[in-house]
């Protein structure tokens, strides 16, 4: 009797957990974060990248998807906007379990190299003292179950993460 108590308290405390972050039950994994930056690698994708895609060095650059025309990574992953962050406020609403589902997009610039984006981008301090990337004001993040290049798994999820448009808006 007292394993299936544990599971169900364990579940209950994941559970709230993600509920910070607009997660359900489900949406935490352990696995790491997809690549951050640039490689000299093209993404082997389902997503279409409208530029020359990784080879060009871009930090970032527009794919098309299930959802039109989207920002992706230089790896062809797919980034999300959090409703729950202020534009230009200097930090993420993101924090603790929230980032296990959610990592940040990062880069080692201060100013981001960009292929048909035409937001304003910038970068914000990350609580680990990284370079987090924005958009218009915005974080920008992963989705942890997105696993491949042309994933867009994270779309809508909660009802508070959202695909980023090349102009820095939400695509709802």
């Amino acid at each position: 009797m007292k394993k299936p108590l544990s599971f169900g308290l364990g579940a209950l405390i994941l559970t709230a957990a993600l509920a910070g972050c607009g997660g359900s039950p489900g949406t935490a994994t352990t696995s790491a974060p997809p690549p951050a930056a640039a490689s000299s690698a093209a993404p082997a994708s389902s997503a279409s990248a409208t530029s020359t895609t990784a080879a060009s060095g871009a930090d970032m650059m527009v794919a098309s998807s299930s959802a039109g025309q989207i920002v992706v990574d230089g790896e062809g992953m797919s980034l999300y906007f959090f409703t729950k962050d202020v534009k230009d406020s200097g930090t993420s609403a993101c924090t603790a379990a929230c980032l296990d589902a959610w990592p940040i997009f990062t880069t080692t610039s201060d100013a981001p190299i960009v292929d048909g984006v035409t937001g304003s981008v910038g970068t914000i301090a990350s609580p680990d003292g990284k370079k987090h990337v924005t958009l218009n004001g915005m974080p920008l993040y992963y989705y942890a179950k997105d696993k491949a290049p042309g994933d867009v798994t994270g779309q809508g999820v909660g009802g508070v993460w959202y695909l980023v448009s090349p102009t820095g808006e939400m695509i709802k």
